[in-house]
């Protein structure tokens, strides 16, 4: 398998028709195309510290979900922090792919992950606009509003969530993974008791509780890095003989 026919492929898994309009995605750095593939980083994001760990490994492909290249390129001197990652993945030969808002959309990506992890059933899609990457669904039975922050906390391994109480029993929640600020008053019109995404404001917050929409901001990294295990899935039954690592990538800590 070459660069790109595992790209091909997953770009048929996870097609491009599914991404936001503004979103930039796919195929972000390919310097042989034609490259064997026999191993794959899978990390949230492409950083430096990624990128050693590739080279150090010896991986062919590190697949994110967060784009490597989201706005354009000015120059490539390595004077920026992107410019400067590109030139190391082309000295050294590796390959990156990234899938982005159409991971979050796809049926069984980002927000199903979340929505699985937190047991949810009788799970659709919500969102905005043509924007249909939310999920709202029902937990199994009702839940303290208290405990199921517990629950998100528990499942998502983040070190703290941030709440605002719905003050009423929870059934209904509506999700988002990583920034979801502007799905909450969908979430609140889809008839939700609790929203749960990665970051908010503060604003939106205060409004939500006006609102009585229960809200938990769980962390960005959090909500996200649960996707890894379902593309590590799709890797292994195209092919069961990749050499394949998740890494983390977050930078983000709590003092």
């Amino acid at each position: 398998m070459t660069v790109i026919e595992l790209y091909q492929f997953l770009n048929e898994r996870i097609p491009a028709s599914l991404s936001c309009d503004w979103d930039n995605d796919g195929l972000m750095c390919a310097p042989d195309r034609s490259r064997e593939v026999k191993s794959v980083l899978l990390a949230l994001d492409v950083t430096e510290a990624v990128i050693d760990e590739a080279v150090v490994g010896g991986y062919d492909v590190i697949l994110s979900h967060h784009p490597l290249i989201f706005r354009p390129l000015k120059n490539l001197s390595g004077g920026d922090p992107c410019s400067r990652k590109l030139l190391k993945l082309v000295q050294n030969g590796i390959a990156v792919m990234s899938f982005h808002t159409r991971l979050d959309a796809l049926r069984g990506g980002v927000n199903d992950v979340l929505a699985s992890l937190l047991s949810l059933e009788g799970v659709e899609a919500f969102g905005h606009e043509g924007e249909m990457i939310g999920r709202i669904g029902s937990l199994p039975s009702p839940m303290a509003f208290a405990d199921f922050a517990g629950l998100v906390k528990e499942v998502l391994h983040a070190p703290h969530v941030s709440c605002v109480d719905c003050h009423r029993p929870v059934t209904k929640v509506a999700l988002v993974g990583g920034d979801g600020k502007d799905f909450m008053k969908d979430a609140h019109l889809a008839g939700a008791d609790v929203y749960l995404t990665g970051t908010l404001s503060y604003n939106m917050m205060v409004d939500a509780d006006e609102l009585g929409l229960g809200l938990i901001e769980a962390g960005h990294f959090h909500t996200e890095q649960p996707v890894l295990r379902f593309l590590e899935r799709i890797l292994l039954e195209w092919d069961g003989t990749l050499r394949i690592t998740l890494t983390d990538s977050n930078r983000v800590i709590t003092l």
